[in-house]
């Protein structure tokens, strides 16, 4: 479950994903010369394509709820200061950010990568990854920008400070959002997949709106 008891942390499925040339086996998301002037100083070290593939993680997020919180439990685990991301947000280092950064000054070039924060214990890690590809991958397709400032150093994403959209608070809230017409999912995985998954999701929501619980 990603969350078992009310009251504490949720249990995590957080998602490390980075990219290497297949002939060179150099990291593609580390910049060989440090940036003299970065869109942001967190991304210094942070290659072209690295940047375009968190912008398309930043654009594509909200749209793959479904996917990286599959279930009614999801988002109980997804809620103000419980160490759970809550916007979308990133920062090189943060772990109070959906995507984390970890990168030079802070690591070596070859460990340069990605923590995609959301997904809880409940994923299906296949499904995860191949999402977190596939809206990276359009972000490198269409060389998107980053346009979301990065969280500064002790500030977390609840309240006053929040930069980022709010993810979905439940599931039916993040369905909707993931089957509409215009959804990046749509466009990166189909419409089979898409009206198919969130079938299976609405069939979740329908089976716990008739439930009843201890609450």
């Amino acid at each position: 479950m990603a969350k078992p008891r009310e009251g504490l942390p949720g249990n995590s499925g957080h998602m490390h994903i980075s990219l290497v040339d297949a002939k060179t086996k150099q990291n593609l998301f580390a910049r060989a010369e440090p940036d003299p002037s970065p869109p942001y100083p967190d991304l210094k070290h942070v290659s072209d394509v690295g940047r375009q593939f968190l912008a398309g993680l930043l654009e594509g997020l909200p749209d793959i709820m479904p996917i990286v919180a599959p279930t009614v439990n999801s988002y109980k685990r997804l809620v103000e200061n419980f160490w759970a991301p809550v916007t979308v947000s990133w920062g090189l280092e943060h772990r109070a950010a959906s995507i984390r950064l970890i990168a030079p000054p802070t690591a070596s070039p070859k460990s340069t990568r990605f923590e995609v924060r959301v997904p809880g214990a409940d994923t299906n890690p296949y499904l995860v990854l191949a999402a977190i590809l596939a809206c990276g991958w359009r972000g490198v397709e269409k060389k998107l920008e980053i346009k979301l400032p990065p969280l500064g150093k002790g500030e977390d994403v609840g309240g006053a400070s929040d930069k980022g959209l709010r993810l979905a608070r439940s599931l039916k809230e993040a369905n909707e959002r993931f089957a509409r017409k215009d959804s990046v999912a749509r466009e990166v995985f189909g419409d089979d997949f898409v009206d198919h998954f969130a079938g299976t999701r609405e069939h979740e929501v329908r089976l716990w709106d008739e439930a009843v619980t201890d609450w």
